[in-house]
């Protein structure tokens, strides 16, 4: 079957925050939710739920439940069980019930920023502090990417820190790391006693052929003591029906985090399990073309910014549909996402908001008609390189 990713779809009329928090002469390419009808079969069951007419309280089936469990095992030689799964209103939800359920006030979290920013917020939330291990750029040429410094990343825990926050793959950067860089961080945490939080929201979006591996696949030890994040939200362009779910598999530490919602988190609304059983089911023939255009997508974008924006550089994501600009020698003046709204009328993600080493910084959205990316692209150069 052919999936026509490159048709234009209207959406400042649907109330979207992604085309309506800027003016209508600005082009929208920030917030992570894509401009992309989501899969036929999805809209099929959302349309055959609304007509049964009655939205009432709703537990996840055993049939969602079970469809996770064969999805982590075909898909990642992951095996869990029924009972490991815990389902959730949101990966930001579940970010913050992990800061609440492990430690006390006082108490620190490792992060590798530049980071999603809800990592940087959600430990003060609940009292908690953070201690900051960043990321190291490496450029080549236009191309960046990241690597860890596992010394600095050991260093930065204290007797104090508590829990590890891992974004993998890594939002903004896209980096999707290897087992063995899993392994070492896995390793240090253990030694240190930390419990380890992989948000893998991403994980089903590899470009260009690139494999996932889960935190919690790289060994048992690692397993148990890891609570990994994830939902079919950013994969199939659902999050506005919010449903996520949290895989833990030792017991213990499953009955903090079901301790730690209890009396504040909601359960997941009845369409949005719908459409995450539908989207699991049937969405994976979508998902593979999904992967093949935004992969071109992305090659597109890492080749018009060598190309035609001399003095940005951009990072080539292993996964998501997010690309990281380097505007700190375009010679532009001042903070680049200001710049680009001002100068190009294109919204981005202002990288400071996502911790040390993201100033000078935009986060790029890509999950769009190809059309679009061109656009945005020309409008930077344009503002980069006046006629």
């Amino acid at each position: 079957m052919t999936y026509d990713f490159d048709r234009p779809i209207e959406r400042r009329k649907s109330g979207s925050i992604k085309w309506t928090k800027y003016s209508g002469d600005v082009l929208p390419m920030w917030v992570a939710d894509m401009d992309f009808a989501s899969p036929e079969p999805v809209i099929q069951a959302l349309r055959e739920r609304v007509e049964h007419g009655v939205f009432g309280y709703e537990w996840p089936s055993t049939e969602l439940t079970e469809v996770v469990v064969e999805r982590m095992q075909r898909v990642y030689h992951w095996t869990i069980k029924a009972e490991d799964v815990i389902f959730l209103p949101g990966l930001v939800s579940g970010i913050n019930i992990v800061c609440r359920a492990i430690g006390s006030p006082g108490d620190a979290v490792l992060l590798q920023p530049p980071v999603y920013p809800p990592f940087l917020t959600a430990p003060a939330n609940h009292g908690l502090t953070t201690a900051q291990a960043p990321l190291t750029m490496v450029t080549n040429g236009h191309a960046i990417r990241y690597e860890i410094d596992y010394d600095a990343f050991e260093a930065a825990i204290t007797p104090r820190t508590r829990l590890f926050l891992l974004c993998h793959p890594h939002n903004p950067t896209g980096t999707d790391y290897s087992p063995e860089q899993l392994a070492r961080m896995g390793e240090i945490c253990l030694r240190h006693g930390l419990t380890i939080c992989s948000d893998e929201i991403h994980c089903d979006l590899m470009l260009g052929g690139a494999r996932h591996t889960p935190m919690a696949c790289v060994s048992p030890e690692i397993a148990a003591n890891c609570i990994t994040l994830m939902a079919p939200s950013k994969t199939f362009n659902l999050a506005g029906l919010g449903c996520s779910f949290a895989i833990v598999q030792n017991a213990a530490l499953r009955e903090q985090v079901k301790k730690a919602e209890a009396g504040i988190v909601p359960h997941v609304n009845a369409l949005g399990l719908t459409a995450a059983l539908a989207a699991y089911r049937h969405g994976d023939d979508w998902l593979d073309a999904l992967r093949q255009y935004l992969t071109v997508n992305r090659d597109t974008l890492v080749d018009y910014v060598a190309e035609n924006l001399p003095g940005v550089r951009t990072t080539e994501p292993q996964a998501t549909y997010l690309a990281w600009l380097d505007f700190r020698e375009s010679g532009i003046q001042g903070n680049p996402f200001e710049w680009c709204l001002e100068k190009a009328k294109i919204a981005m993600n202002d990288g400071a908001a996502f911790g040390s080493g993201g100033e000078g910084f935009v986060r790029f959205n890509f999950g769009c008609p190809r059309s679009q990316v061109i656009q945005a692209l020309d409008q930077i150069k344009n503002a980069l390189i006046p006629v």
